[in-house]
């Protein structure tokens, strides 16, 4: 989008809490959305790694007190630690990738690449769809390792009939043999150490029960219900016990043919996830909710140290974080509730007393057996705020430069809002406690500074985050969406609604005309479903300005602004199934009296997904046009970056390997420079005003949103993102960057 950049006069500090291997940064508050699948190295328990399901992975190696985020294309559905090697790490993500650098690098183990025929990034979100021309196919599932033998491996996979098979490989994942069908299929499998090493007994829990081999032939037991989390351990001596959770009820058995639940202290507690220790299987974690004990409902973890006996409630808290957990600022910004319990645990093999969590917000870790609780996704900074520790998990839209002070500066996220800086960047503090209403403070999608008036600003915020994602209006109409403009004169601080005449609406976009009198500011705001909203007067009423705008509820997006006063606005698809040319597709428009009436742009041939706009400031006929492709059968068509130097008379698409971008800007300092970002795991640079793209190293997560000229240092950028927080590094990407994935030798 076409924006004014204010070039400011100090540089913005970043801070650089956690290990990288390039010239790359990452800001923001830390934490903020939804992990899973936490995994502690047997060999080293400082070692940690999490996932979240925005495509980022993290690793620690201190303990959670810093993170590295890497990115394998997918989300990650579960780590694997060699039980021989400490440097060998699987994970599995689109395909299953082993790292034998302690998590620095990741190749390919299964598909491998050569056995590759074709891969498709059709859907909405670029997920990719792989055709292989050998053995097995389908989804993985579960992967064990021989606890003898690092080039044994056991692997379960789910064929599109939906039906699951066990496979062996006896050469590190070069090749595969199907040794068993699996009629529960396979969630988790376990080798049982002590059995003869040429006739390995495997514990297989499928999604309702554990299967079992040994000497060759298969048996199952006891059923306790549909498994939601199940985990296992093998004392010194003895048959392994397994904890599982079943109906929010924890079970327990020893040998998995026989179950018996394990009952939470209190009252009506719900149990949702479960971990122990490999090695010490008579200490478990159980993460509930609900739990009264006696009166009030309370939330946290429990813990046993006799096999399921009793249960301690070694975390408890009900309207605060409770005495022993010391969070760093989600509890204290959105109260104890907001991330809710734990959805996964784990507990470290050879130490029972550590333990981590993942929620809807953080990590959490314990290192003395549940005494005491972190938060280990952020950092207090000594001025009171947070900073991040590595560990980002925050979709964004924007950075914001306050054009009076060059280190006041903002991020618009999804689910946390609007973040603030004072001191550029080294510490943050939530930007929405004062006048915002609370439904709002969900998501900003943008900010506009009035470029006159000290501390004016304002802001697009909606109850609805992620548009315009088709998950967001498949099921829900947007007469329902909630939202709008809020001003602030004082810099942020607080805020009031602005608009009479503006309905609930999900404001995805602020514009405003900087030729407008200061006293009465002329404003230009999107409302997903509802259309254009104009104002006057600074934003104390609202009109809608739809004239020629085609249907009764546009998904008004964005809107771009020329030097001369020409508008643009971009309106999203409403389809999701590959279809074109009807009243689903999305739309450009363009206004040359100020939004009293639009006309419909052309879009290039086949392109029916707009998504973004940029105009360029020393020629405003020269247009360059973001697009999300379409998806078919053979992958996303009509989608990448397009040129027009006619003002959308006629197009032609300059970048066609990235299917999905989702914007495209222009460097203020000098319009031959353009950058784009999308769904595809790159950001793109052109030096040649657009004829030409150069991915830029470094950038890797799998969804980028757009690219934002650092106004203060020419060499570097911002890329915002879906699920990533903000990137900040060299606007001509790292040549030393090393990449998360590579090539196999």
């Amino acid at each position: 989008m076409t924006r004014t950049f204010v070039l400011l006069g100090a540089c913005l500090a970043m801070a650089a809490p956690a290990p990288r291997f390039d010239a790359w940064h990452i800001i923001g508050p830390g934490g903020g959305g939804a992990l899973f699948n936490p995994a502690i190295s047997p060999h080293d328990p400082r070692t940690v790694l999490v996932a979240c399901d925005m495509t980022g992975s993290y690793i620690s190696h201190d303990a959670g007190a810093s993170w590295r985020m890497f990115n394998l294309r997918e989300r990650v559905r579960f780590f694997v630690f060699d039980p021989i090697d400490p440097h060998v790490i699987y994970a599995k993500a689109g395909s299953l990738f082993r790292s034998g650098d302690d998590g620095a690098t990741w190749r390919a183990v299964w598909p491998r690449p050569e056995n590759i025929r074709n891969i498709w990034l059709g859907d909405d979100h670029a997920e990719a769809t792989i055709d292989t021309a050998v053995e097995p196919r389908g989804e993985i599932t579960a992967l064990a390792i021989d606890p003898a033998d690092s080039k044994s491996l056991y692997m379960g996979v789910t064929s599109n009939r939906r039906a699951t098979a066990l496979w062996f490989s006896y050469d590190a994942g070069a090749s595969w043999q199907k040794t068993a069908d699996l009629a529960g299929g396979a969630r988790q499998i376990w080798i049982d150490a002590h059995s003869p090493k040429g006739d390995r007994t495997l514990y297989v829990a499928g999604a309702n029960g554990i299967a079992i081999r040994e000497e060759g032939r298969w048996r199952s037991g006891e059923s306790p219900g549909p498994l939601t989390d199940i985990s296992a351990g093998w004392p010194a001596t003895g048959a392994p016990v397994f904890y599982a959770v079943s109906g929010e009820k924890v079970f327990v058995s020893e040998g998995g043919i026989r179950w018996q639940e394990s009952p939470l202290p209190g009252f009506h507690g719900q149990a949702r996830a479960v971990a122990t220790s490999l090695f010490h299987p008579q200490v478990a974690y159980v993460s509930y909710s609900g739990l009264r004990a006696p009166l009030t409902a309370s939330l946290g973890v429990a813990r046993t140290s006799d096999g399921g006996r009793h249960w301690d409630l070694v975390w408890q808290t009900s309207r605060d974080a409770g005495g022993n957990f010391h969070d760093p600022w989600i509890v204290a910004r959105f109260g104890a509730g907001w991330p809710e319990n734990p959805r996964a645990l784990a507990v470290a093999p050879g130490d029972p007393n550590i333990s981590y969590g993942t929620d809807d917000g953080r990590a959490i870790g314990t290192l003395d057996g549940g005494k005491t609780w972190n938060g280990v996704y952020s950092e207090i900074t000594p001025d009171g705020g947070v900073t991040t520790n590595g560990l980002d998990v925050t979709t964004c839209y924007g950075v914001h430069f306050d054009p009076f002070n060059p280190k006041h500066v903002f991020i618009s996220y999804t689910d946390i809002s609007l973040f603030a800086s004072e001191n550029g960047g080294r510490s943050w503090h939530s930007a929405t406690r004062e006048g915002v209403p609370g439904a709002w403070v969900n998501t900003t999608y943008w900010v506009a500074f009035d470029p006159k008036v000290r501390g004016r600003l304002w802001a697009a915020m909606s109850a609805v985050h992620d548009l315009p994602r088709p998950k967001m209006w498949r099921t829900r109409s947007t007469d329902a969406y909630d939202g709008g403009v809020v001003q602030s004169d004082d810099g942020g601080a607080t805020w009031r609604v602005a608009g009479q005449g503006m309905p609930p609406t999900a404001a995805t976009d602020i514009l405003v005309d900087p030729e407008s009198p200061e006293s009465a500011r002329t404003l230009y705001a999107t409302g997903f479903g509802r259309g254009v909203f104009k104002s006057t007067d600074g934003g104390r009423t609202w009109t809608v300005r739809n004239s020629g705008i085609d249907g009764d509820k546009p998904f008004a997006w964005r809107l771009a602004r020329g030097s001369e006063g020409t508008l643009y606005l971009v309106v999203a698809r409403r389809s999701d199934d590959g279809s074109f040319g009807n009243a689903s597709d999305g739309a450009l428009y363009v206004s040359h009296d100020a939004a009293e009436h639009w006309s419909r742009v052309a879009l290039p041939k086949g392109v029916n997904g707009p998504n973004g706009l940029a105009m360029d400031p020393s020629d405003s006929r020269r247009l360059y046009l973001a697009a999300w492709g379409r998806s078919t059968r053979e992958g996303a068509v009509d989608g990448g970056i397009f040129l027009s130097t006619d003002a959308g008379t006629s197009w032609r698409n300059v970048l066609g390997q990235d299917q999905h971008i989702y914007d495209v800007s222009i460097d203020p300092r000098d319009p031959r420079v353009v950058y784009a970002a999308g769904f595809e795991s790159a950001a793109w640079r052109s030096t040649d005003r657009g004829l030409t793209w150069k991915r830029i190293r470094g950038f890797n997560f799998k969804w980028g949103h757009r690219v934002i000229p650092d106004p203060v240092d020419a060499s570097s950028i911002f890329i915002t993102t879906f699920g990533g927080s903000v990137f900040h590094g060299p606007a001509a990407g790292d040549p030393k960057a090393i990449e998360d994935i590579v090539e196999n030798r």
